[in-house]
């Protein structure tokens, strides 16, 4: 109810103040939507509530610029222009500008981003939840460090803990939620060096369930979880050399193991019993493709319903993990298909929690070295052609804009990754030029390379700022232009605020 004359109060205010000054546009409607936008921002109360849950919602890849390709693609499905749509996490009332470099990397990777958020410190490249002291791949100096992480805090407040991903659940992001390692790539024993007596990613795992830190855990990665004389219910080899099964393991725990959608949705929540599904041997599919698993939305659902059985709460991690795989393949349209999905999770989240008692951060651990290209017109689809600006309307006109070649080019490409121009030829130089024969319908094809200038077999990450968005107890902690690792210490303030 304060809220509510807060925002009255306000708006009266607005009203009379604009009255006053007499503006000759105040009966514009981009006007009346900024007085609006100001007596919102005016009602907005901080919550210092104690934080019950914690969800962090992490894109991979998702920085600045792809989120803006999401929100005009999911506006544009939705029948409008795009622009001004507004994605779920674009109405929380906080937002900030997230800063990714690591310490020895102006681009980062995930391990040390996700790490920044699960630990409270920045560190390298290939680290996960190890201090910048140690060397990638330094065994003897792993083994003698440590760090608590933030589920290892949520555990000793008796919350509940999970993990969703589309990804690998043992790649990087996911496993910056319960594991620590010196090289990201050991996420099954057969990878690590003979000699070192690191435990492998999925054997954290594993024991962080056996732990009780973590209790729920629905992501890919079987492969790393079977030994490799065993096979999987798609014929496919586990990797382990050390003959465990993990999967049984968890099982005999008391736990439950599922590995495709029938099982999924069969699945007892709420019960304090482990949860582990694995969808698929590596990552799970693409949403454009998914078939045969739950979706990153419906993991999401399951994930909050098991855990809020809890009286003490939970933290939940999820990542969209293949909005980064799209994005590394060049390929727009699968990027943005999982971002759509990504924000269905995210409504699904809200729909199943309160403000509050839950913090709610929605954020990405990098950007991609996607770029925008023209002067396009409204409406111009942002997987297609560049447009020209109607000068007598709104929409686009429907006539493609030109480059100096006179050839027409996408709103959306990539600096760099599979689509180049530029082709290796037989005597090993680089060189090419763009098609004349590019159609809005070739470029709105989900498999479509948006065209890159640097050849390179995968686009890259960059090193730009992404967001953070936040709603609920001490979101308003969140402001100005922050490092990364800040989104660690939030959560731990909230959690234990008096």
């Amino acid at each position: 109810m304060q809220k509510f004359l807060l925002s009255t109060a306000a708006v009266l205010g607005l009203t009379s103040f604009a009255a006053a000054q007499d503006l000759a546009q105040a009966e514009n409607a981009w006007f009346k939507a900024g007085q609006a936008t100001i007596a919102a921002r005016l009602a907005v109360q901080p919550n210092t509530n104690k934080a019950r849950n914690v969800i962090l919602f992490t894109a991979d890849g998702n920085g600045v610029g792809t989120n803006y390709a999401i929100r005009l693609f999911e506006g544009q499905k939705l029948g409008g222009l795009g622009d001004d749509h507004v994605q779920p996490q674009e109405a929380f009332p906080y937002a900030a500008l997230v800063k990714t470099y690591s310490t020895n990397g102006q681009t980062p990777d995930s391990a040390p981003t996700a790490a920044a958020m699960n630990s409270g410190v920045k560190t390298k490249n290939d680290l996960i939840n190890m201090p910048d002291s140690v060397a990638v791949g330094d065994c003897a100096a792993g083994l003698a460090t440590s760090m608590t992480l933030f589920s290892d805090i949520a555990t000793q407040l008796g919350k509940s803990v999970g993990v969703v991903s589309t990804a690998r659940i043992t790649h990087a992001t996911p496993a910056a939620v319960y594991a620590r390692t010196v090289n990201r790539d050991w996420e099954d024993n057969s990878s690590i060096p003979e000699g070192c007596a690191q435990k492998d990613i999925a054997a954290q795992l594993f024991d962080a369930m056996k732990a009780g830190t973590i209790d729920l855990a629905l992501g890919g990665g079987r492969q790393h979880f079977l030994p490799e004389t065993v096979t999987d219910s798609e014929g496919k080899p586990g990797k382990r050399t050390d003959g465990r099964n993990i999967t049984e393991e968890v099982k005999a725990l008391g736990g439950q193991y599922v590995e495709n959608d029938v099982d999924f949705m069969a699945l007892t929540l709420g019960n304090n019993a482990p949860i582990l599904g694995l969808f698929e041997p590596s990552h799970m599919k693409y949403e454009q493709d998914r078939s045969g698993e739950p979706s990153l939305a419906q993991m999401t659902e399951a994930a909050i319903k098991s855990l809020q059985s809890n009286d003490n709460g939970f933290y939940l991690m999820v990542e969209a993990g293949r909005v980064d795989h799209a994005n590394h393949a060049g390929n727009l349209h699968r990027t943005l298909v999982d971002g759509v999905a990504f924000n269905d999770a995210i409504r699904k989240a809200l729909e199943l929690t309160s403000a509050e008692d839950t913090l709610i951060i929605v954020t990405a651990d990098h950007e991609h070295a996607i770029s925008f290209n023209g002067y396009c017109g409204r409406g111009s689809a942002i997987t297609g052609l560049c447009m020209e600006i109607n000068e007598a309307g709104v929409e686009h006109t429907g006539t493609p804009e030109t480059a100096a070649d006179g050839k027409p080019y996408t709103v959306a490409g990539y600096l760099n990754g599979a689509g180049s121009v530029l082709v290796e030829q037989a005597d090993g130089s680089f060189s090419g030029t763009r098609p004349a024969d590019l159609t809005n319908e070739i470029a709105m094809d989900p498999d479509y390379l948006q065209q890159a200038l640097i050849p390179m077999t995968s686009e890259t990450h960059s090193g730009e700022d992404v967001m953070v968005f936040a709603q609920g107890p001490w979101a308003h902690l969140f402001g100005g232009t922050i490092e990364q690792n800040v989104i660690f210490h939030v959560m731990n303030y909230a959690v234990n605020a008096q």
